[in-house]
């Protein structure tokens, strides 16, 4: 199995577009993933087009303990999603003092038998620390980071790494992870740099892939559509491809079982 938390706790860095289109490219695979939008901003809803009541979200999880196969909703793409709601804010001031709930969602994706179905599960986390995202590190069998190849992207690296500590605490686990540059532009000298950084920082944990800026990227979320949909050509369908490959090839990503 293979559940994957997509994880940054700047905005802008294209988290929940490597989500979705991750995603899209395992189910031009045949893979069947799951995504799990676990940010109260539910922006992977949104941008999969999905309008949905609290009660049909993570949210109804979370407070009503429904079952997580009864929110699952089918796309067109072969992606299988299970939406967020802005209530989903409320899960913080509602569980920070229990325990227990640390593992709820691990618990309930093995019970469920969500994680032993043989296909990826990708988690879009919420931009912070706390009940949610510790959540789904504790869940987790890897993390993906996406790291904007800007120069405030790399000065919060050391605060990145400070989080991401403090929650493996939490969550009782060290777990392994990639970093992909994403908003790459080769002809601008300071992509360059941040590569180069990334590169001595990270080592044989980045990944050589990497997300070019590329508009059809962004375009295609106005569509609600994933790039390989809106256009499969383009430069942001192939990193997608590619970024997938690497990470099946490197034993990140685990092709289910024929």
């Amino acid at each position: 199995m293979t559940i994957l938390a997509v994880f940054n706790q700047k905005g802008g860095v294209g988290k929940t577009t490597t989500t979705a289109n991750l995603a899209a490219a395992m189910a031009r695979e045949g893979m069947e993933p799951l995504i799990i939008d676990l940010d109260p901003q539910a922006h992977l809803t949104a941008i999969s087009g999905i309008e949905i009541d609290s009660d049909e979200s993570i949210f109804a999880f979370y407070r009503d303990n429904k079952p997580l196969t009864e929110l699952v909703k089918r796309m067109d793409n072969g992606v299988n999603l299970i939406p967020s709601h802005v209530e989903l804010a409320k899960v913080d001031t509602l569980y920070a003092k229990t325990g227990s709930i640390i593992r709820r969602l691990r618990q309930a994706l093995h019970d469920e038998h969500l994680a032993a179905a043989g296909v990826p599960i990708l988690i879009d986390c919420c931009p912070f620390l706390g009940v949610l995202s510790i959540n789904a590190m504790a869940a987790a069998d890897g993390i993906l980071i996406p790291i904007a190849a800007e120069y405030l992207a790399m000065k919060g690296a050391n605060q990145l790494a400070n989080t991401l500590v403090a929650m493996e605490q939490i969550a009782g686990k060290r777990i392994p992870r990639r970093y992909v540059v994403t908003r790459y532009v080769a002809r601008r000298r300071l992509s360059g740099d941040v590569m180069e950084q990334m590169l001595e920082r990270y080592g044989k944990d980045l990944c050589k892939t990497r997300i070019n800026e590329n508009s059809a990227i962004t375009e295609s979320a106005g569509f609600h559509q994933d790039i390989f949909t809106f256009s499969p050509k383009s430069k942001g369908a192939k990193d997608y491809a590619f970024l997938l490959d690497e990470l099946i090839e490197s034993g990140f990503v685990a092709m289910p079982a024929k």
